[in-house]
């Protein structure tokens, strides 16, 4: 039968797919909620007609789970003998073979039984979403491999099995699966996480209130930070130059001049009153006169480094252009320029210069702080 000029227009509407579609579900520690919101989401859509399945889920005896996972097909594990013991991990191929729209895959850090067809889960993930089908997965925020080491200082623990911060970065959405620490500890009290023998080792211990307050903004933050960059994709895909005041982002402009770190300090501490990102930044024109101080300079980004700002190096003709383009490209909300105490002709060239900025920059807040030379 002939197609329809509809359903032209459809197919075109509709491309098809290069690679399956990510979905994260992070939490800041064991017992959130995030297999059990997979769980519900991959009903959801079953619901919905979509043709979903199970690739791993662990229970781990948890009532609610076991009671809603047998309402999805899941696809049989691959059973691997090592060293005398049978062991069951997702069958990637079959998974393949079965070509579901979307796949569960629980614990996305799991370190896979030599014999796999990979050594990590999260390399299986990729492999299924080439195959164009979509995952739904989960993570604990301290399986990220840089912050594996802040996790230990905090709780004690030693993080075993990780995953390369990109791996969670190239998720299409990340959903922050969080419960209060106080309702955190009601659950595993209830005995909704662990076997009630366990339950007051782990509260005296990774599961102390400070540790979860602690874990908690950790996630946090990195959602924040996903959120930042889909923004900043999105505003860029879009062309859109003018500033979204989302979040305030604070740049300072610095010399090699020693003066700077009384700038720095300045908005350092206007960062943390406005819970800003903080840039300072050092344009190098090649037109300093006798050349830039680079001793004086590297002490002024250590100085920067100590109080948490992220250092930005530029080249360019004229730093009220580079300080221009630098504020378009990272959203800049507020800068702050440093001014010496000087009149005549070095006042009107350092007046020429704001200028020339305000006239080539988006709509941003200037500060101009006066300060003594040095």
């Amino acid at each position: 039968m002939p197609k329809k000029p509809e359903d032209w227009l459809e197919h075109a509407a509709a491309p098809e797919k290069t690679k399956g579609i990510f979905k994260l579900f992070l939490g800041y520690a064991p017992g959130v909620g995030k297999t059990y919101s997979m769980l519900s989401e991959g009903i959801r859509r079953h619901g919905r007609g979509e043709d979903v399945v199970i690739g791993v889920l662990e229970t781990h005896g948890r009532k609610g789970i076991e009671e809603l996972a047998p309402e999805l097909e899941a696809v049989p594990r691959r059973s691997i003998e090592y060293k005398g013991t049978t062991f069951e991990e997702m069958d990637v191929d079959a998974i393949i073979a079965r070509k579901p729209a979307v796949v569960l895959v629980d614990e996305l850090a799991h370190t896979n039984i030599p014999g796999s067809r990979n050594r990590k889960r999260y390399e299986d993930v990729q492999q299924i979403l080439a195959a164009r089908i979509d995952v739904l997965s989960t993570l604990n925020i301290q399986h990220m491999e840089s912050l594996a080491p802040t996790v230990r200082s905090i709780t004690g623990v030693t993080v075993r099995e990780t995953v390369p911060d990109w791996v969670p970065l190239m998720a299409n959405e990340t959903v922050m699966v969080d419960l209060t620490p106080e309702a955190l500890q009601q659950r595993m009290e209830r005995g909704d996480v662990y076997a009630r023998e366990k339950v007051h080792q782990a509260l005296t211990n990774f599961f102390r209130r400070g540790n979860l307050i602690a874990l908690r903004e950790l996630a946090l933050r990195q959602v924040a930070e996903h959120v930042d960059r889909s923004l900043e994709s999105y505003m860029s895909a879009k062309e859109i130059e003018d500033n979204w005041p989302v979040r305030e982002r604070l740049a300072v402009c610095i010399s090699d001049n020693p003066s700077a770190q009384y700038l720095i300090a300045r908005g350092a501490r206007m960062a943390r009153r406005l819970d800003a990102e903080l840039y300072v930044v050092h344009v190098d024109t090649g037109k300093e006169p006798g050349g830039t101080d680079q001793r004086a300079l590297d002490a002024n980004i250590r100085f920067a480094e100590d109080l948490g700002a992220k250092v930005v190096q530029l080249r360019g003709k004229s730093i009220a252009g580079s300080m221009a383009m630098f504020a378009k490209e990272k959203h800049v909300t507020q800068i702050i320029f440093g001014r010496s105490a000087v009149k005549g002709v070095r006042k009107l060239l350092y007046l020429s210069a704001i200028h020339r900025f305000l006239r080539d920059a988006p709509a941003v807040d200037v500060h101009i702080v006066t300060h003594e030379n040095t």
